[in-house]
């Protein structure tokens, strides 16, 4: 059995198909149009290429900047905004001939780490994605915990827990919140931080290396940056208590955060002891597409329309 995963974006649509051992036999990225329709267009066309290579169909998992209405079947709070309002899956399917599988594309992180990456062997796995922006899905058994609205895992855009007088306040999120734990942890948030200290930086990376330098600056945020992150994973364990977490996007590849965090933790976790593992992401830009494919346990079938 072959799986096909998408991962759809705002500017590209990438492609991989997995043979039955999770190994890749088809690999392909193209633009997004964006244009519903066309879009619509261009899967259809890239998965039958993909089946062509192989000779014969397979099931298909799509992820996506955004989720499925468990109320209405449509799609909202995408940043594809010409897929928002649209029964995706079902137009797909219906141009497929098959079902096909949507979700979030911070689910498709988490299973995708929980079958065969960073967390394989987990039950529960947490996966948080620290980028531009901050995402995060659940992982139960290596099948998305999209919850009862389908949107199991918007850890970003709870209040930042504990917050000094200082923090209150003090960010704006594009949800239209404020003290979103995003404005504060993922890459966006770290860099605005450093700068409104004086510091000048355009990403994580480069902060911690003029920390490494001697920078007294990049010193504070860093620190700054360490304590809101385990505060705000420190939340989660609480209410999840998940067996791993696994970290991606670019904040990810700090490998900083994986000596210090383990430190702080314990400070934050109910009962001052902490043993949850945090870890970086074994598929790093992959994992997203990888995780899609994965929507499909082993054995299962996708039903014709």
């Amino acid at each position: 059995m072959y799986r096909i995963g998408v991962d759809l974006g705002g500017t590209k649509i990438e492609l991989v198909m997995l043979d039955i051992h999770g190994g890749e036999c088809f690999r392909k990225k193209v633009a997004t149009p964006r244009e519903y329709d066309a879009t619509l267009a261009a899967l259809a066309e890239l998965i039958g290429e993909a089946e062509q290579t192989v000779g014969q169909s397979a099931s298909v998992g799509i992820g996506i900047p955004g989720i499925v209405s468990s109320r209405t079947g449509l799609v909202k709070n995408s940043n594809a905004t010409w897929l928002n309002g649209r029964p995706m899956d079902k137009d797909l399917g219906a141009m497929l001939g098959r079902e096909v599988r949507i979700t979030n594309d911070a689910n498709c992180f988490a299973v995708s780490e929980a079958v065969d990456g960073a967390g394989a062997g987990k039950k529960l796995v947490f996966g948080a994605i620290l980028g531009t922006g901050c995402g995060a899905g659940i992982a139960i058994n290596h099948k998305v915990h999209a919850g009862g609205n389908g949107i199991g895992g918007e850890w970003g855009h709870n209040p930042l827990p504990w917050m000094t007088a200082q923090e209150f306040n003090s960010t704006r999120c594009f949800c239209g919140n404020a003290d979103c734990i995003e404005t504060f942890v993922s890459g966006t948030g770290f860099v605005r931080d450093f700068r409104s200290l004086g510091g000048t930086a355009d990403s994580g990376i480069e902060i911690v290396s003029l920390m490494q330098s001697g920078d007294a600056l990049a010193q504070v945020a860093f620190t700054r940056f360490i304590d809101r992150l385990a505060r705000s994973l420190a939340h989660v364990i609480n209410l999840l208590d998940p067996d791993v977490i696994v970290l991606g996007g670019g904040v990810s590849n700090i490998d900083l955060i994986y000596e210090h965090l383990p430190k702080i933790l314990p400070q934050y976790v109910l009962g001052g002891e902490c043993e949850t593992l945090v870890v970086k992401n074994r598929h790093g830009a992959s994992s997203g597409v990888r995780g899609a494919a994965w929507l499909w346990a082993p054995g299962e079938v996708s039903h014709l329309f």
